[in-house]
């Protein structure tokens, strides 16, 4: 198993019991690039100097933090004093609330960390704050200091019994989320029509099904190693297709119609055609013979 990234306690008034964070998040890409001179194909290296760069570059242990108090003037803060700051959250998440997940808007949530018991000293409190977050449907809210801040953070208990952890997420601060007025005051306000509605409603129906993750994936890294094999193989480079021209405006109405038409179709098909029906109105794509992109 990985090396915990936080490890510390958690605690509800007089109960407190260990616990390790792992980040439950793992970048995925296996394409990475370096910076290259276009005139001699050369790596670009990059060097920490000071001002003009004639001492030459600076060693990793001789660079500190420095804050700009005064212009050009710099108080110079040294690993250790971060390190040490004196803040409680460092070693100790406390609990200071319980509330409904339901209460809490997704944009808040930024990244999630599967939580462990410390050891198997700590298994019995923490089965028991589990299996109580369970009953209630309850997120304990609290914060711990890592990363250079402190971070909100909300933990939850899974119902899934074949998952006997817990779930924690960092949270954004109310104060780093824009407020949404500015952005949605020029949104035109119309009537709504009571049959486009109904339509709607029956398409988004059609469409429902169970939430699959597996079946989303990353389709620019795709790209990319499409772009890179031709490349190696001296062959034409892949190129997207131009944005479509905007047609003539279609009528709402019928476009909902026809939308639900279609989708009603589909699922009696089978197969090749059933995917294909899928796909229908976001443009094939298939490969020519000299390798290049075209539409179908």
């Amino acid at each position: 198993m990985a090396r915990p990234f936080w490890t510390g306690q958690i605690q509800i008034s007089l109960v407190s019991f260990g616990v390790s964070l792992f980040p439950a998040t793992e970048a995925k890409s296996e394409i990475h690039f370096h910076q290259l001179s276009r005139s001699t194909g050369e790596r670009i290296r990059h060097q920490k100097v000071t001002g003009e760069g004639e001492e030459g570059p600076v060693e990793k242990d001789d660079i500190v933090k420095g804050y700009e108090y005064r212009k050009g003037e710099y108080a110079m803060i040294e690993p250790d004093e971060i390190k040490n700051l004196r803040i409680p959250s460092r070693h100790t998440l406390d609990v200071v609330q319980f509330v409904d997940m339901k209460e809490i808007d997704p944009e808040y949530f930024e990244k999630p960390y599967f939580v462990v018991p410390e050891d198997d000293s700590q298994a019995e409190a923490f089965g028991v704050v589990r299996k109580a977050l369970q009953a209630t449907n309850k997120v304990a809210l609290g914060k711990i200091a890592f990363s250079g801040r402190e971070h909100l953070i909300a933990v939850t208990a899974p119902s899934d019994e074949k998952l006997p952890g817990m779930i924690a997420y960092t949270m954004r601060y109310a104060e780093e989320l824009r407020k949404p007025g500015s952005y949605f005051a020029d949104v035109k306000k119309t009537a709504i029509d009571s049959d486009q509605l109904s339509l709607a409603k029956e398409l988004i129906k059609r469409k429902t099904a169970k939430f699959a993750p597996e079946k989303f994936t990353d389709q620019y890294e795709a790209a990319l190693r499409e772009m890179l094999e031709a490349k190696l193989k001296h062959l034409p480079v892949p190129r997207d297709d131009p944005a479509p021209r905007s047609g003539k405006v279609i009528n709402l109405m019928d476009a909902l119609r026809k939308s639900v038409q279609d989708d009603k179709a589909a699922p009696g098909k089978k197969g090749p055609q059933r995917a294909a029906a899928a796909r229908e109105g976001i443009g094939l794509v298939k490969a020519s013979k000299s390798g290049k992109r075209k539409s179908a």
